[in-house]
Protein backbone atom coordinates (compact mmCIF):
# COMPACT_ATOMS: atom_id res chain seq x y z
CA UNK A 1 0.00 0.00 0.00
CA UNK A 2 1.19 3.50 -0.78
CA UNK A 3 -0.34 6.84 0.12
CA UNK A 4 -1.39 9.53 -2.35
CA UNK A 5 -3.04 12.92 -1.97
CA UNK A 6 -6.32 12.64 -3.88
CA UNK A 7 -9.48 14.61 -4.47
CA UNK A 8 -12.54 12.93 -3.04
CA UNK A 9 -13.74 12.32 -6.59
CA UNK A 10 -10.42 10.75 -7.59
CA UNK A 11 -10.58 8.56 -4.48
CA UNK A 12 -14.04 7.32 -5.50
CA UNK A 13 -12.56 6.36 -8.87
CA UNK A 14 -9.63 4.60 -7.17
CA UNK A 15 -11.99 2.67 -4.92
CA UNK A 16 -14.11 1.56 -7.86
CA UNK A 17 -11.01 0.53 -9.80
CA UNK A 18 -9.61 -1.48 -6.91
CA UNK A 19 -13.03 -3.09 -6.44
CA UNK A 20 -12.89 -4.44 -9.98
CA UNK A 21 -15.50 -2.22 -11.62
CA UNK A 22 -16.04 -3.14 -15.28
CA UNK A 23 -18.34 -0.39 -16.59
CA UNK A 24 -18.67 3.30 -15.60
CA UNK A 25 -21.33 5.34 -17.38
CA UNK A 26 -22.10 8.97 -16.43
CA UNK A 27 -23.12 12.41 -17.63
CA UNK A 28 -20.88 15.29 -16.47
CA UNK A 29 -22.26 17.39 -13.63
CA UNK A 30 -20.35 19.48 -11.11
CA UNK A 31 -19.31 18.48 -8.46
CA UNK A 32 -19.26 14.82 -9.60
CA UNK A 33 -17.56 15.15 -13.00
CA UNK A 34 -14.01 14.24 -12.02
CA UNK A 35 -15.01 10.76 -10.83
CA UNK A 36 -15.68 9.60 -14.36
CA UNK A 37 -12.80 11.62 -15.82
CA UNK A 38 -10.45 9.87 -13.39
CA UNK A 39 -11.94 6.49 -14.28
CA UNK A 40 -11.01 7.13 -17.92
CA UNK A 41 -7.32 7.25 -16.91
CA UNK A 42 -7.36 3.55 -16.01
CA UNK A 43 -6.67 1.02 -18.79
CA UNK A 44 -9.63 0.61 -21.11
CA UNK A 45 -8.93 -3.12 -21.20
CA UNK A 46 -9.94 -3.18 -17.54
CA UNK A 47 -12.67 -0.53 -17.31
CA UNK A 48 -15.14 0.55 -19.99
CA UNK A 49 -15.83 4.25 -19.35
CA UNK A 50 -18.31 6.44 -21.22
CA UNK A 51 -20.06 9.78 -21.24
CA UNK A 52 -23.74 9.05 -21.84
CA UNK A 53 -26.20 11.47 -23.47
CA UNK A 54 -27.92 11.94 -20.09
CA UNK A 55 -28.14 10.49 -16.58
CA UNK A 56 -31.12 8.25 -17.30
CA UNK A 57 -29.19 6.50 -20.05
CA UNK A 58 -26.06 6.27 -17.89
CA UNK A 59 -27.96 4.55 -15.06
CA UNK A 60 -29.58 2.12 -17.48
CA UNK A 61 -26.21 1.22 -19.00
CA UNK A 62 -24.76 0.60 -15.54
CA UNK A 63 -27.76 -1.47 -14.46
CA UNK A 64 -27.53 -3.53 -17.64
CA UNK A 65 -23.85 -4.19 -17.01
CA UNK A 66 -24.64 -5.25 -13.45
CA UNK A 67 -27.37 -7.64 -14.57
CA UNK A 68 -24.95 -9.14 -17.12
CA UNK A 69 -22.49 -9.89 -14.31
CA UNK A 70 -19.99 -7.01 -14.24
CA UNK A 71 -19.56 -4.50 -11.43
CA UNK A 72 -20.76 -1.10 -12.60
CA UNK A 73 -21.03 2.51 -11.45
CA UNK A 74 -22.84 5.65 -12.56
CA UNK A 75 -22.09 9.16 -11.27
CA UNK A 76 -24.11 12.37 -11.29
CA UNK A 77 -24.82 15.58 -9.43
CA UNK A 78 -27.96 15.98 -7.34
CA UNK A 79 -30.17 17.33 -10.14
CA UNK A 80 -28.84 14.58 -12.38
CA UNK A 81 -30.36 12.10 -9.95
CA UNK A 82 -33.75 13.57 -10.85
CA UNK A 83 -33.14 12.56 -14.46
CA UNK A 84 -31.85 9.18 -13.32
CA UNK A 85 -34.75 8.50 -10.95
CA UNK A 86 -36.91 6.41 -13.27
CA UNK A 87 -34.52 3.46 -13.69
CA UNK A 88 -33.12 3.86 -10.16
CA UNK A 89 -36.47 3.34 -8.45
CA UNK A 90 -37.01 0.20 -10.51
CA UNK A 91 -33.43 -1.00 -9.89
CA UNK A 92 -34.37 -1.16 -6.22
CA UNK A 93 -36.93 -3.82 -7.18
CA UNK A 94 -34.85 -5.78 -9.67
CA UNK A 95 -31.80 -5.77 -7.48
CA UNK A 96 -28.44 -6.57 -9.03
CA UNK A 97 -26.27 -9.42 -10.18
CA UNK A 98 -22.82 -7.87 -9.87
CA UNK A 99 -22.40 -4.81 -7.63
CA UNK A 100 -23.98 -1.52 -8.74
CA UNK A 101 -22.94 1.79 -7.16
CA UNK A 102 -24.58 5.16 -7.84
CA UNK A 103 -22.51 8.20 -6.83
CA UNK A 104 -24.46 11.42 -6.34
CA UNK A 105 -22.82 14.72 -5.40
CA UNK A 106 -24.98 17.30 -3.65
CA UNK A 107 -24.11 20.97 -4.06
CA UNK A 108 -24.77 22.66 -0.72
CA UNK A 109 -24.37 26.37 -1.27
CA UNK A 110 -25.31 26.08 -4.96
CA UNK A 111 -21.80 26.75 -6.23
CA UNK A 112 -22.81 25.50 -9.68
CA UNK A 113 -26.45 24.47 -9.47
CA UNK A 114 -29.97 25.81 -9.84
CA UNK A 115 -31.20 24.43 -6.51
CA UNK A 116 -30.16 22.89 -3.22
CA UNK A 117 -31.44 19.34 -3.06
CA UNK A 118 -30.85 16.68 -0.43
CA UNK A 119 -30.29 13.33 -2.16
CA UNK A 120 -30.89 11.42 1.06
CA UNK A 121 -34.59 11.73 0.26
CA UNK A 122 -34.01 9.54 -2.79
CA UNK A 123 -32.37 6.83 -0.72
CA UNK A 124 -35.39 6.68 1.58
CA UNK A 125 -37.94 6.95 -1.23
CA UNK A 126 -36.27 4.35 -3.47
CA UNK A 127 -35.32 2.16 -0.47
CA UNK A 128 -31.69 1.99 -1.52
CA UNK A 129 -28.88 2.09 1.09
CA UNK A 130 -26.74 5.24 1.11
CA UNK A 131 -23.21 5.76 2.41
CA UNK A 132 -21.67 9.19 3.06
CA UNK A 133 -17.88 9.56 3.36
CA UNK A 134 -16.22 12.48 5.15
CA UNK A 135 -12.86 12.64 3.37
CA UNK A 136 -10.93 11.17 0.46
CA UNK A 137 -9.71 8.14 2.41
CA UNK A 138 -13.27 7.23 3.26
CA UNK A 139 -14.34 7.92 -0.34
CA UNK A 140 -12.09 5.12 -1.50
CA UNK A 141 -12.92 2.66 1.27
CA UNK A 142 -16.66 3.36 1.23
CA UNK A 143 -16.74 2.77 -2.54
CA UNK A 144 -15.10 -0.62 -2.19
CA UNK A 145 -17.50 -1.51 0.61
CA UNK A 146 -20.48 -0.26 -1.41
CA UNK A 147 -19.81 -2.87 -4.09
CA UNK A 148 -19.65 -5.58 -1.43
CA UNK A 149 -22.89 -4.41 0.18
CA UNK A 150 -24.56 -4.25 -3.21
CA UNK A 151 -23.82 -7.90 -3.90
CA UNK A 152 -24.49 -9.06 -0.35
CA UNK A 153 -27.91 -7.45 -0.13
CA UNK A 154 -28.84 -7.63 -3.85
CA UNK A 155 -29.38 -3.87 -4.18
CA UNK A 156 -27.86 -0.79 -5.77
CA UNK A 157 -25.95 1.35 -3.26
CA UNK A 158 -25.79 5.14 -3.20
CA UNK A 159 -22.67 7.07 -2.25
CA UNK A 160 -23.51 10.66 -1.33
CA UNK A 161 -20.88 13.36 -1.67
CA UNK A 162 -20.91 17.08 -1.07
CA UNK A 163 -19.00 19.72 -3.00
CA UNK A 164 -16.45 19.97 -0.18
CA UNK A 165 -15.78 16.23 0.01
CA UNK A 166 -15.72 15.84 -3.77
CA UNK A 167 -13.28 18.71 -4.30
CA UNK A 168 -11.07 18.58 -1.22
CA UNK A 169 -7.90 16.50 -0.93
CA UNK A 170 -6.62 14.15 1.75
CA UNK A 171 -4.33 11.15 1.97
CA UNK A 172 -5.53 7.88 0.50
CA UNK A 173 -3.97 4.43 0.76
CA UNK A 174 -3.81 3.16 -2.81
CA UNK A 175 -3.83 -0.59 -3.41
CA UNK A 176 -4.04 -3.04 -6.27
CA UNK A 177 -7.02 -3.87 -8.42
CA UNK A 178 -8.90 -6.98 -7.42
CA UNK A 179 -9.85 -8.68 -10.66
CA UNK A 180 -13.19 -10.38 -10.46
CA UNK A 181 -14.67 -12.95 -12.78
CA UNK A 182 -17.97 -11.99 -14.32
CA UNK A 183 -20.85 -13.35 -12.32
CA UNK A 184 -22.84 -15.96 -14.24
CA UNK A 185 -25.78 -14.52 -16.15
CA UNK A 186 -29.03 -16.44 -15.87
CA UNK A 187 -32.37 -15.57 -17.41
CA UNK A 188 -34.67 -14.62 -14.54
CA UNK A 189 -37.97 -13.14 -15.69
CA UNK A 190 -39.40 -12.87 -12.19
CA UNK A 191 -36.44 -10.78 -10.99
CA UNK A 192 -35.67 -8.54 -13.94
CA UNK A 193 -38.92 -8.09 -15.88
CA UNK A 194 -40.84 -5.46 -13.92
CA UNK A 195 -44.38 -5.98 -15.08
CA UNK A 196 -46.93 -5.56 -12.28
CA UNK A 197 -47.26 -9.23 -11.33
CA UNK A 198 -43.50 -9.55 -10.86
CA UNK A 199 -43.02 -6.11 -9.33
CA UNK A 200 -45.55 -6.88 -6.58
CA UNK A 201 -43.42 -9.84 -5.52
CA UNK A 202 -40.17 -7.90 -5.82
CA UNK A 203 -41.53 -5.18 -3.52
CA UNK A 204 -41.77 -7.83 -0.80
CA UNK A 205 -38.07 -8.56 -1.33
CA UNK A 206 -37.21 -4.86 -1.11
CA UNK A 207 -38.85 -4.58 2.30
CA UNK A 208 -37.00 -7.67 3.50
CA UNK A 209 -33.70 -6.21 2.34
CA UNK A 210 -34.34 -2.97 4.20
CA UNK A 211 -34.93 -4.90 7.42
CA UNK A 212 -31.64 -6.74 6.97
CA UNK A 213 -29.88 -3.46 6.18
CA UNK A 214 -31.30 -1.90 9.34
CA UNK A 215 -29.73 -4.73 11.31
CA UNK A 216 -26.46 -4.10 9.50
CA UNK A 217 -26.63 -0.37 10.31
CA UNK A 218 -26.72 -1.14 14.05
CA UNK A 219 -23.35 -2.91 13.99
CA UNK A 220 -21.74 -1.48 10.86
CA UNK A 221 -18.18 -0.16 11.19
CA UNK A 222 -19.45 2.78 9.13
CA UNK A 223 -21.32 4.11 12.17
CA UNK A 224 -18.89 4.95 14.97
CA UNK A 225 -19.29 6.33 18.50
CA UNK A 226 -16.47 8.50 19.86
CA UNK A 227 -16.86 8.76 23.62
CA UNK A 228 -15.03 11.75 25.07
CA UNK A 229 -16.84 11.56 28.46
CA UNK A 230 -18.86 14.65 27.67
CA UNK A 231 -22.42 15.53 28.57
CA UNK A 232 -22.91 16.87 25.06
CA UNK A 233 -23.38 14.58 22.08
CA UNK A 234 -23.16 15.40 18.36
CA UNK A 235 -24.59 13.24 15.58
CA UNK A 236 -23.16 14.06 12.18
CA UNK A 237 -22.17 12.56 8.84
CA UNK A 238 -20.05 13.44 5.85
CA UNK A 239 -18.40 16.85 5.78
CA UNK A 240 -20.39 18.14 8.79
CA UNK A 241 -18.60 15.58 10.98
CA UNK A 242 -15.25 17.18 10.06
CA UNK A 243 -16.68 20.67 10.58
CA UNK A 244 -17.91 19.60 14.04
CA UNK A 245 -14.53 18.06 14.93
CA UNK A 246 -12.77 21.26 13.94
CA UNK A 247 -15.22 23.40 15.89
CA UNK A 248 -15.68 21.30 19.01
CA UNK A 249 -12.61 19.09 19.26
CA UNK A 250 -12.75 16.56 22.10
CA UNK A 251 -15.23 18.59 24.15
CA UNK A 252 -18.22 16.53 22.96
CA UNK A 253 -19.09 12.93 22.16
CA UNK A 254 -19.67 12.00 18.51
CA UNK A 255 -21.82 9.54 16.66
CA UNK A 256 -20.41 9.56 13.15
CA UNK A 257 -22.86 8.08 10.69
CA UNK A 258 -21.19 6.73 7.57
CA UNK A 259 -24.40 5.01 6.55
CA UNK A 260 -27.18 7.58 6.24
CA UNK A 261 -29.88 5.18 5.01
CA UNK A 262 -31.17 3.12 6.61
CA UNK A 263 -30.32 4.78 9.89
CA UNK A 264 -29.76 2.76 13.07
CA UNK A 265 -32.20 3.00 15.97
CA UNK A 266 -30.63 1.21 18.93
CA UNK A 267 -27.21 2.73 18.25
CA UNK A 268 -28.64 6.25 18.29
CA UNK A 269 -30.73 5.54 21.37
CA UNK A 270 -27.77 4.12 23.29
CA UNK A 271 -25.60 7.06 22.28
CA UNK A 272 -28.21 9.58 23.44
CA UNK A 273 -28.63 7.85 26.83
CA UNK A 274 -25.08 8.80 27.77
CA UNK A 275 -25.55 12.49 26.91
CA UNK A 276 -27.60 15.22 28.52
CA UNK A 277 -27.92 17.14 25.26
CA UNK A 278 -27.64 15.81 21.71
CA UNK A 279 -27.18 17.97 18.62
CA UNK A 280 -27.74 16.79 15.06
CA UNK A 281 -25.45 18.60 12.64
CA UNK A 282 -26.49 18.00 9.04
CA UNK A 283 -26.53 20.23 5.98
CA UNK A 284 -29.78 20.85 4.12
CA UNK A 285 -32.81 18.85 5.32
CA UNK A 286 -33.43 17.39 8.82
CA UNK A 287 -33.26 13.74 7.72
CA UNK A 288 -31.29 12.44 10.73
CA UNK A 289 -33.07 14.80 13.12
CA UNK A 290 -36.52 13.60 12.09
CA UNK A 291 -35.40 9.98 12.38
CA UNK A 292 -34.14 10.60 15.91
CA UNK A 293 -37.37 12.25 16.98
CA UNK A 294 -39.42 9.49 15.35
CA UNK A 295 -37.70 6.86 17.53
CA UNK A 296 -38.17 8.97 20.68
CA UNK A 297 -34.70 10.52 20.96
CA UNK A 298 -34.72 14.18 21.93
CA UNK A 299 -32.26 16.14 19.81
CA UNK A 300 -31.53 19.74 18.91
CA UNK A 301 -31.34 20.33 15.19
CA UNK A 302 -32.73 22.89 12.81
CA UNK A 303 -33.91 25.18 15.58
CA UNK A 304 -30.20 25.95 16.00
CA UNK A 305 -28.93 25.28 12.49
CA UNK A 306 -30.02 26.64 9.12
CA UNK A 307 -31.56 24.58 6.34
CA UNK A 308 -29.74 26.82 3.85
CA UNK A 309 -26.34 26.29 2.29
CA UNK A 310 -23.10 25.08 3.79
CA UNK A 311 -22.13 25.06 7.45
CA UNK A 312 -18.89 26.34 8.94
CA UNK A 313 -16.99 25.36 12.10
CA UNK A 314 -17.73 28.81 13.48
CA UNK A 315 -21.47 28.29 13.02
CA UNK A 316 -21.31 24.94 14.82
CA UNK A 317 -19.21 26.30 17.70
CA UNK A 318 -21.71 29.10 18.23
CA UNK A 319 -24.73 26.77 18.17
CA UNK A 320 -23.29 24.08 20.45
CA UNK A 321 -20.91 25.92 22.77
CA UNK A 322 -22.15 29.48 22.45
CA UNK A 323 -18.71 30.57 21.30
CA UNK A 324 -18.80 33.47 18.92
CA UNK A 325 -16.04 33.71 16.34
CA UNK A 326 -15.65 35.66 13.12
CA UNK A 327 -16.67 33.73 9.99
CA UNK A 328 -13.65 35.13 8.18
CA UNK A 329 -10.62 37.31 8.60
CA UNK A 330 -11.07 40.93 7.54
CA UNK A 331 -8.40 42.12 5.15
CA UNK A 332 -7.03 45.62 5.30
CA UNK A 333 -7.42 46.12 1.54
CA UNK A 334 -10.76 46.02 -0.22
CA UNK A 335 -10.98 43.17 -2.71
CA UNK A 336 -12.83 44.00 -5.93
CA UNK A 337 -16.03 42.08 -6.60
CA UNK A 338 -15.78 39.39 -9.26
CA UNK A 339 -19.29 38.56 -10.47
CA UNK A 340 -19.65 35.52 -12.73
CA UNK A 341 -19.22 36.40 -16.36
CA UNK A 342 -18.72 34.65 -19.66
CA UNK A 343 -15.05 34.34 -20.57
CA UNK A 344 -13.33 36.73 -22.95
CA UNK A 345 -13.92 35.32 -26.41
CA UNK A 346 -16.96 33.26 -25.33
CA UNK A 347 -18.94 32.39 -28.48
CA UNK A 348 -22.24 32.87 -26.64
CA UNK A 349 -21.60 36.58 -26.10
CA UNK A 350 -22.44 37.46 -29.71
CA UNK A 351 -25.70 35.52 -29.53
CA UNK A 352 -26.93 37.29 -26.42
CA UNK A 353 -25.82 40.67 -27.68
CA UNK A 354 -28.06 40.22 -30.71
CA UNK A 355 -30.98 38.82 -28.72
CA UNK A 356 -30.78 41.75 -26.29
CA UNK A 357 -30.60 44.23 -29.16
CA UNK A 358 -33.72 42.73 -30.75
CA UNK A 359 -35.58 42.76 -27.42
CA UNK A 360 -36.49 39.10 -27.62
CA UNK A 361 -37.86 36.97 -24.81
CA UNK A 362 -35.28 34.23 -24.21
CA UNK A 363 -36.14 30.85 -22.71
CA UNK A 364 -32.79 29.75 -21.28
CA UNK A 365 -31.15 26.52 -20.21
CA UNK A 366 -28.39 25.04 -18.05
CA UNK A 367 -24.82 25.80 -19.13
CA UNK A 368 -22.29 28.61 -19.45
CA UNK A 369 -24.89 30.49 -21.44
CA UNK A 370 -27.07 30.91 -18.33
CA UNK A 371 -24.74 33.88 -17.76
CA UNK A 372 -26.64 35.61 -20.55
CA UNK A 373 -28.91 36.68 -17.69
CA UNK A 374 -26.11 38.75 -16.11
CA UNK A 375 -25.67 42.49 -16.73
CA UNK A 376 -25.14 44.10 -19.13
CA UNK A 377 -26.62 41.44 -21.43
CA UNK A 378 -29.66 40.74 -19.21
CA UNK A 379 -31.05 38.63 -22.03
CA UNK A 380 -32.25 35.36 -20.47
CA UNK A 381 -35.81 35.34 -19.09
CA UNK A 382 -36.03 31.82 -17.65
CA UNK A 383 -33.70 28.98 -16.66
CA UNK A 384 -35.34 25.91 -15.13
CA UNK A 385 -33.53 22.66 -15.87
CA UNK A 386 -31.74 20.76 -18.62
CA UNK A 387 -33.80 20.93 -21.81
CA UNK A 388 -36.52 23.18 -20.39
CA UNK A 389 -35.62 26.07 -22.71
CA UNK A 390 -37.30 24.27 -25.60
CA UNK A 391 -40.35 22.88 -23.81
CA UNK A 392 -41.02 25.93 -21.64
CA UNK A 393 -40.90 28.27 -24.63
CA UNK A 394 -43.50 26.13 -26.37
CA UNK A 395 -45.70 26.43 -23.30
CA UNK A 396 -45.21 30.20 -23.29
CA UNK A 397 -46.24 30.42 -26.94
CA UNK A 398 -49.38 28.38 -26.26
CA UNK A 399 -50.79 30.97 -23.87
CA UNK A 400 -49.37 34.15 -25.40
CA UNK A 401 -50.16 33.46 -29.07
CA UNK A 402 -48.40 33.66 -32.42
CA UNK A 403 -47.38 37.31 -32.23
CA UNK A 404 -45.62 36.77 -28.90
CA UNK A 405 -43.91 33.74 -30.40
CA UNK A 406 -42.26 35.95 -33.02
CA UNK A 407 -40.43 37.71 -30.20
CA UNK A 408 -39.50 34.48 -28.42
CA UNK A 409 -36.53 32.12 -28.79
CA UNK A 410 -35.05 29.17 -26.91
CA UNK A 411 -31.30 28.92 -26.34
CA UNK A 412 -29.72 25.57 -25.53
CA UNK A 413 -26.18 24.18 -25.72
CA UNK A 414 -25.21 21.35 -28.04
CA UNK A 415 -24.59 18.90 -25.18
CA UNK A 416 -27.75 19.96 -23.36
CA UNK A 417 -29.76 19.60 -26.56
CA UNK A 418 -28.60 15.99 -26.83
CA UNK A 419 -29.26 15.50 -23.09
CA UNK A 420 -32.91 16.51 -23.09
CA UNK A 421 -33.70 19.09 -25.76
CA UNK A 422 -34.53 16.72 -28.62
CA UNK A 423 -37.82 15.56 -27.13
CA UNK A 424 -38.93 19.17 -26.60
CA UNK A 425 -38.19 19.92 -30.25
CA UNK A 426 -40.23 16.86 -31.28
CA UNK A 427 -43.09 18.18 -29.13
CA UNK A 428 -43.03 21.50 -30.98
CA UNK A 429 -43.15 19.80 -34.38
CA UNK A 430 -45.74 17.20 -33.41
CA UNK A 431 -48.08 19.74 -31.83
CA UNK A 432 -47.77 22.27 -34.68
CA UNK A 433 -45.70 24.89 -32.88
CA UNK A 434 -43.78 27.62 -34.71
CA UNK A 435 -41.03 28.22 -32.15
CA UNK A 436 -37.44 29.14 -32.97
CA UNK A 437 -34.72 27.21 -31.13
CA UNK A 438 -31.10 28.41 -31.09
CA UNK A 439 -28.59 25.61 -30.47
CA UNK A 440 -25.39 27.13 -29.10
CA UNK A 441 -22.83 24.80 -30.65
CA UNK A 442 -19.49 25.54 -28.99
CA UNK A 443 -18.00 22.14 -29.90
CA UNK A 444 -17.71 20.91 -26.30
CA UNK A 445 -19.52 20.52 -22.96
CA UNK A 446 -18.26 23.79 -21.54
CA UNK A 447 -19.60 24.47 -18.06
CA UNK A 448 -18.39 21.25 -16.46
CA UNK A 449 -14.86 21.58 -17.83
CA UNK A 450 -14.61 20.52 -21.48
CA UNK A 451 -16.01 17.02 -21.74
CA UNK A 452 -16.71 15.48 -25.13
CA UNK A 453 -20.29 14.61 -26.04
CA UNK A 454 -22.08 12.96 -28.98
CA UNK A 455 -21.79 16.13 -31.09
CA UNK A 456 -17.97 16.35 -30.86
CA UNK A 457 -17.07 13.07 -32.54
CA UNK A 458 -14.84 11.92 -29.69
CA UNK A 459 -15.32 9.56 -26.73
CA UNK A 460 -14.27 10.27 -23.14
CA UNK A 461 -10.85 8.80 -23.98
CA UNK A 462 -10.49 11.08 -27.01
CA UNK A 463 -11.07 8.29 -29.51
CA UNK A 464 -12.81 9.10 -32.79
CA UNK A 465 -16.45 8.02 -33.02
CA UNK A 466 -19.59 8.82 -34.98
CA UNK A 467 -20.51 12.49 -34.64
CA UNK A 468 -24.14 13.49 -34.33
CA UNK A 469 -25.10 15.75 -37.23
CA UNK A 470 -27.33 18.39 -35.66
CA UNK A 471 -28.70 19.51 -39.02
CA UNK A 472 -29.77 16.00 -40.02
CA UNK A 473 -31.10 15.34 -36.52
CA UNK A 474 -33.31 18.43 -36.64
CA UNK A 475 -34.46 17.56 -40.16
CA UNK A 476 -35.29 14.03 -39.02
CA UNK A 477 -37.71 15.22 -36.32
CA UNK A 478 -39.48 17.48 -38.80
CA UNK A 479 -37.62 20.81 -38.74
CA UNK A 480 -37.36 21.98 -42.35
CA UNK A 481 -35.63 25.29 -41.65
CA UNK A 482 -32.19 24.81 -40.08
CA UNK A 483 -29.64 27.60 -40.43
CA UNK A 484 -26.00 27.54 -39.33
CA UNK A 485 -24.70 30.99 -38.39
CA UNK A 486 -21.64 32.53 -36.74
CA UNK A 487 -22.73 34.59 -33.70
CA UNK A 488 -19.62 36.77 -34.05
CA UNK A 489 -20.81 37.96 -37.46
CA UNK A 490 -23.35 40.06 -35.62
CA UNK A 491 -24.98 41.70 -38.66
CA UNK A 492 -25.54 38.40 -40.43
CA UNK A 493 -26.61 36.68 -37.21
CA UNK A 494 -29.13 39.43 -36.47
CA UNK A 495 -30.59 39.00 -39.96
CA UNK A 496 -30.91 35.24 -39.47
CA UNK A 497 -32.67 35.63 -36.11
CA UNK A 498 -35.14 38.13 -37.56
CA UNK A 499 -35.94 35.84 -40.49
CA UNK A 500 -36.37 32.69 -38.45
CA UNK A 501 -38.56 34.24 -35.74
CA UNK A 502 -40.88 35.60 -38.44
CA UNK A 503 -41.55 32.15 -39.88
CA UNK A 504 -44.92 30.48 -39.49
CA UNK A 505 -43.11 27.17 -39.05
CA UNK A 506 -40.70 25.84 -36.43
CA UNK A 507 -37.04 26.54 -37.10
CA UNK A 508 -33.60 25.96 -35.63
CA UNK A 509 -30.58 28.24 -35.69
CA UNK A 510 -27.25 26.57 -34.95
CA UNK A 511 -25.02 29.31 -33.51
CA UNK A 512 -21.72 27.70 -34.34
CA UNK A 513 -18.41 28.89 -32.92
CA UNK A 514 -16.05 26.90 -30.66
CA UNK A 515 -15.37 27.68 -27.01
CA UNK A 516 -12.49 30.15 -26.75
CA UNK A 517 -10.75 27.97 -24.16
CA UNK A 518 -10.39 24.94 -26.41
CA UNK A 519 -6.78 24.10 -27.27
CA UNK A 520 -7.71 24.03 -30.94
CA UNK A 521 -8.91 27.67 -30.86
CA UNK A 522 -6.00 29.91 -31.80
CA UNK A 523 -7.06 33.52 -31.36
CA UNK A 524 -4.02 35.77 -31.60
CA UNK A 525 -3.02 39.23 -30.51
CA UNK A 526 -5.44 41.54 -28.78
CA UNK A 527 -7.83 44.36 -29.62
CA UNK A 528 -7.13 48.04 -29.09
CA UNK A 529 -9.35 51.13 -29.06
CA UNK A 530 -8.07 53.84 -31.40
CA UNK A 531 -8.53 57.60 -31.36
CA UNK A 532 -11.56 57.18 -33.61
CA UNK A 533 -13.55 56.21 -30.51
CA UNK A 534 -16.67 58.41 -30.07
CA UNK A 535 -17.30 57.16 -26.52
CA UNK A 536 -20.64 55.63 -27.55
CA UNK A 537 -19.89 52.73 -25.20
CA UNK A 538 -21.49 50.21 -27.54
CA UNK A 539 -18.62 47.81 -26.83
CA UNK A 540 -19.49 47.84 -23.13
CA UNK A 541 -22.85 46.26 -23.95
CA UNK A 542 -21.01 43.04 -24.75
CA UNK A 543 -20.10 42.49 -21.11
CA UNK A 544 -16.61 41.35 -22.07
CA UNK A 545 -14.37 41.21 -18.96
CA UNK A 546 -11.51 42.72 -20.99
CA UNK A 547 -13.43 45.96 -21.71
CA UNK A 548 -14.00 48.51 -18.96
CA UNK A 549 -14.75 52.16 -18.39
CA UNK A 550 -14.15 54.32 -15.34
CA UNK A 551 -15.65 57.66 -14.34
CA UNK A 552 -17.41 58.21 -17.66
CA UNK A 553 -14.19 58.10 -19.63
CA UNK A 554 -13.74 56.29 -22.92
CA UNK A 555 -13.66 52.50 -22.77
CA UNK A 556 -10.32 50.72 -22.49
CA UNK A 557 -9.30 47.15 -23.32
CA UNK A 558 -7.11 45.24 -20.89
CA UNK A 559 -4.65 43.39 -23.11
CA UNK A 560 -3.91 40.90 -20.32
CA UNK A 561 -7.51 39.65 -20.56
CA UNK A 562 -8.23 40.20 -24.26
CA UNK A 563 -7.55 37.16 -26.44
CA UNK A 564 -8.17 38.88 -29.76
CA UNK A 565 -11.48 37.17 -30.57
CA UNK A 566 -12.58 40.26 -32.48
CA UNK A 567 -16.24 40.43 -31.44
CA UNK A 568 -15.87 44.02 -30.27
CA UNK A 569 -14.37 44.91 -33.66
CA UNK A 570 -17.58 43.71 -35.30
CA UNK A 571 -19.79 45.62 -32.87
CA UNK A 572 -18.12 49.04 -32.91
CA UNK A 573 -20.17 51.34 -35.21
CA UNK A 574 -17.24 53.68 -35.84
CA UNK A 575 -14.55 51.10 -36.65
CA UNK A 576 -12.66 52.44 -33.65
CA UNK A 577 -11.51 49.01 -32.44
CA UNK A 578 -8.76 47.16 -34.27
CA UNK A 579 -6.84 43.92 -33.91
CA UNK A 580 -3.23 44.52 -32.88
Amino acid sequence: MKKRLLLGNAAIAEGAYEAGVRVVSSYPGTPSTEITECMAKYPKEEVDVEWSPNEKVSAEVALGASIAGGRAMSCCKHVGLNVMADPIFTASYTGVNAGLVICVADDQGMHSSQNEQDSRHYAKAAKIPMLEPSDSGECKEFTKLAFELSETYDTPVFIRLSTRVAHSQSLVEVGNRQERELKPYEKNIGKYVMMPANAIKRHVEVEKKILHLKEYAEKSPLNVIENNSSKIGVIASGITYLYAKEALGESVNYLKLGMVYPLPEKLITDFAKNCETVYVVEELDPIIEEHCKAIGVKVIGKEKFTMLGEYTPEMIALAVLGKSAPEHTDLSEQIPARPPVMCAGCPHRGTFYVLKKLGLTVSGDIGCYTLGAVAPLLSVDTTICMGASVSAAFGMSKVRGAEFNKKLVSVIGDSTFIHSGITGLIDIVYNKGINTVIILDNSITGMTGHQDNPTTGKTIRGEATKQVDLIKLCNAVGIEHVVVADPFDVKSFEKVVKEETEREEPSVIIAQRPCALLKTVKYTGNCIITDRCKNCKMCLKLGCPAISCKDGRSPVIDKTQCNGCGLCVNVCPFSAIEKA
